[in-house]
Parts: C-alpha cells; structure tokens; sequence
C-alpha cells in the first residue's frame, strides 16, 4: 500500500482541527485511530479519518474500544485514490461500519467527479442507508449543521462543517478562528480611524 500523502494528510487534518476546535473539550474527536468494536476479533477494526464521539471528554487516545468508551455516533472517510491507496475497499468499510453502529457515516472522495464527491449513510434499524445528496450538500446529523465543500488552508477543495446550507458560516479551525478575529479587530480599529478623522473634519470646518 502507498503511504498516506500530502494531499490525503491535509484532507484529515483540516477536519480534524475544524471538529476539536467547534465541540471542546468535552466531546471526543478521534483521526486515523484504530476503532475496535469486536473484542473476540482485534482484527476486524477500522479507522476512520475522521470520528466524533459526543459526551465523552477529550483525553490523548493510541485506539478507540467501544466496550469501554461507546460507539462513535459520526465517522468519516476521506478517500483520495490517486495518491493514496486504502487498505480495504469500501464495500468492506462499509460491512464493518454496519456492525460497528455508528449512526451516520460521510464519505467524501477527493478524486470523484464534481457533483459526487460526497456520499453519507444513516442507520436505519440495524442498517446503513444511503441518503440522496444533491449539490454535494448534505445535512450533519450527528452535529446539527451541514457537510459541504469548500476551500481550506492549502487546499481548493475540501470536506467542511458549516451552519448553513449554503456554506456562508464555515466551521473554522482555531488558526482560521484568530486570524478571523484579528481582522475583525483591524476593520473595528480602522473604523474608529475614520470616524475620528470624520469628526475632525466636521470641527476644522465649524472653525
């Protein structure tokens, strides 16, 4: 197998910093950790790029057993197949992530013609069903927001969180975050500039 490239690493590490950053410290966010679900077959595992486990706090994790910290409610898979290559297909995942139980399931391939990149599963009873995507816009169940794409740091096209449909109010890194609240600051101060310069104006003609 290809190791994991550049593309494929930032692809993981967007989301990944983008969800810890938006729920805290008091939900669990897990990347490319083993998750294991079967304690009688250690090997029948996965690791999902991406995992969200609500009401369970943040702690540095090596794998994920849910017989002691719970099922995972979101998993995510991002897939990239011209540079990085996946150990088992999707079909495969897919078998597992049935028997694992997560109650949704998002799969966004980078490589995929636009207008198909995104597909999402829901568990319904005791299974996943695939859910109809239209515009590669589909609802986050599990976080109450919205899967789009749009561009990230390095990278014209990614797997993002936003609150509204239309992808208007991004979820944000906690980079993107400060730099956002930096130039809010900066637009506050040059405000202030101005309507200084407004008002000196006013007097200098009053005068």
């Amino acid at each position: 197998d290809m190791p994991e490239s550049w593309r494929h690493g930032r692809f993981c590490d967007l989301l990944f910093q983008i969800l810890v950053h938006a729920l805290g410290p008091n939900h669990s966010v897990g990347k490319d950790n083993f998750v294991y679900f079967n304690a009688s077959k250690p090997k029948r595992c996965l690791a999902p790029d991406g995992f969200v486990k609500l009401d369970v706090k943040q702690e540095l994790f090596d794998s994920w057993k849910t017989w002691l910290s719970g099922t995972p409610e979101l998993c995510v898979e991002i897939l990239s197949p011209s540079d990085t290559k996946e150990k088992l297909t999707l079909k495969t995942k897919l078998e597992r992530y049935r028997e694992l139980g997560a109650r949704e399931l998002l799969v966004f391939n980078s490589d995929a013609p636009k207008g198909k990149r995104l597909r999402a599963w829901d568990r319904i009873r005791h299974d996943l069903v695939e859910r109809v995507i239209n515009n590669e816009v589909t609802p986050c169940v599990t976080l109450r927001a919205h899967w789009v794409i749009a561009a990230g740091k390095d990278l014209p096209a990614a797997l993002r969180v936003a609150d509204d449909p239309s992808g208007q109010e991004l979820w944000l890194t906690g980079e993107e975050d400060a730099l956002r609240r930096e130039q809010d600051a900066l637009r506050r101060e040059q405000g202030a500039l101005h309507e200084v310069e407004r008002l000196r104006a006013l007097l200098a003609k009053k005068r």
